[in-house]
């Protein structure tokens, strides 16, 4: 008996098989096995096509089958996690009119700051938890402002694990969990915002209808077990946005767990059992995977968009050829604390909302020809998006989290002892390394939807810490060096403010 579990990234797609009965993980696959191409037509911008997407969840669940061995009709169940905050727009016939507008795309901040001043921010925070900022809801109205013969032709919005779903089964939904990242829902009248479509001037046919994040959301079309090998009715039964599911995989259920990832972007997500804000909206609140309106929880994320992307530019345009990013790590621990003087802002990615939406670009500082080499580059990469994470958890600390201990994934930034060591040292908590991923959190969680399980928590299981960072005994150096770096942000801030 086994459960399948799709992590729908921006970069690509995962696909992962799960003994249902062990919990063991079977195999997992990832297409394409370099990067899904993104489209960046004007500057800030970030597309991809959903069929792209659907393309690679095909092609990795050809490959996951065979290369497993596994009977497909030994499969219960469907999983999917995936990138959040994208738009999907289609038509009756469930065809993509235009290609996504992904999380990362920085097209329509100005629309949604224009609706957090006009709704207000005590409505925006007290209902939504959030301002509408640069979020799915903006996004469609761009799309309605700048794309009015495509805005008409829409028969529904979807998020993108919705539209993968749809593929799936030919029917669309969305969850409680998924239209509060597009920032669609109300948690005061646990309900879409009416407010936030009449405002927007959304038509209210246009949302998807809403099932449980652990249910049966739907059945495995004719034409999908086609085209991916899988047999006709399998339930698809658990989706959930990437930082909620990973949150869950890393056993972050109950308030005060803490998850964290450093992949594309930078995330740390804390469970409160309450709603909470920040009034400057620097930080998120989301319905986690499982909030109920009788027992709240709420997921409080961090996220730094220039986090992973900026490290992967330095390994593409400025590491020797042959360099992998374990050897960018060994010459980076030859290099001292702090670089050398050395000092980098990893805000390359688009408007930062741990910035209040401000779009720095990525900064290196006092480079000095005859002192620095790529080795030191790679230090201050790393610790410059070690120091965003800690100005972001301080942040989630003001608002009453208590970051203790953190649980993180064995697949990402964190695997750098670099890295993790700069943040437990400076935010004085313990860092576990877990082996999961997202596709194997999914596949779990669908356990739960289909009954195998009783609960996310027995999903789960008992996690397996593979390595530990503990602050170090005497951090004033680390200190010293983010003050520098501090002092730096603050002063690009004061810039771009003028």
């Amino acid at each position: 008996m086994y459960l399948i579990g799709y992590d729908i990234g921006s970069s690509s797609v995962k696909a992962a098989l799960v003994d249902a009965i062990t919990g063991e993980t079977v195999t997992v696959i990832q297409r394409p096995e370099q990067e899904m191409a993104m489209q960046a037509p004007q500057p800030g911008w970030a597309q991809q096509d959903p069929a792209m997407w659907w393309q690679y969840v095909c092609e990795a669940t050809t490959v996951l089958l065979h290369k497993s061995g596994v009977v497909a009709t030994d499969i219960r169940a469907i999983g999917i996690a995936y990138q959040m905050h994208g738009l999907v727009i289609v038509d009756k016939n469930h065809e993509a009119l235009r290609p996504s507008i992904i999380w990362c795309d920085s097209r329509a901040v100005e629309i949604g700051d224009r609706a957090f001043q006009e709704l207000g921010a005590n409505y925006c925070l007290s209902h939504l938890l959030n301002s509408p900022g640069n979020f799915t809801a903006s996004k469609l109205k761009w799309v309605k402002e700048n794309e009015p013969d495509l805005y008409q032709r829409i028969h529904k919005i979807m998020l993108p694990g919705d539209y993968i779903a749809m593929r799936l089964t030919g029917e669309i939904f969305s969850t409680i969990s998924g239209l509060s990242e597009g920032i669609f829902w109300d948690f005061k009248k646990e309900n879409i915002s009416t407010e936030l479509l009449d405002y927007y001037g959304i038509d209210a046919e246009y949302m998807p209808s809403l099932r449980p994040t652990f249910s049966e959301q739907g059945n495995v079309s004719a034409a999908a077990a086609a085209a991916t090998g899988l047999p006709v009715g399998i339930p698809v039964t658990y989706r959930a946005g990437d930082q909620p599911n990973n949150a869950m995989a890393l056993g972050a259920l109950q308030p005060g767990e803490v998850a964290g990832t450093g992949g594309t972007s930078g995330v740390i997500y804390g469970v409160v059992d309450r709603p909470l804000y920040d009034p400057a909206s620097r930080v998120n609140g989301f319905a986690h995977v499982n909030h109920t309106e009788a027992a709240n929880r709420i997921g409080i994320l961090l996220c730094i968009n220039g986090a992973g992307s900026q490290y992967s530019w330095i390994h593409h345009q400025l590491a020797q050829d042959g360099i992998s990013y374990n050897d960018m790590e060994q010459l980076a621990a030859k290099i001292p604390i702090g670089s050398d003087g050395l000092t980098m802002l990893p805000f390359g990615n688009g408007a930062e909302r741990v910035l209040e939406n401000l779009n720095l670009g990525a900064q290196l500082f006092n480079l000095q020809f005859n002192r620095h080499r790529r080795e030191h580059i790679y230090r201050a990469a790393l610790e410059g998006i070690a120091f965003a994470f800690v100005y972001g958890a301080k942040i989630l600390e003001e608002m009453g989290l208590n970051m203790t201990k953190m649980r993180v994934g064995n697949d990402n930034l964190f695997r750098s002892a670099i890295f993790s060591s700069t943040i437990a040292t400076l935010l004085n908590t313990r860092i576990e390394i877990v082996e999961t991923t997202g596709a194997v959190g999914a596949a779990r969680a669908a356990g739960v939807g289909v009954g195998l399980y009783k609960n996310p928590e027995e999903a789960v299981g008992q996690l397996k810490v593979e390595r530990v960072f503990e602050a170090e005994k005497e951090p004033a150096t680390y200190q010293e060096v983010y003050d520098r770096w501090h002092q730096e942000l603050q002063n690009r801030m004061h810039h771009f403010r003028r």
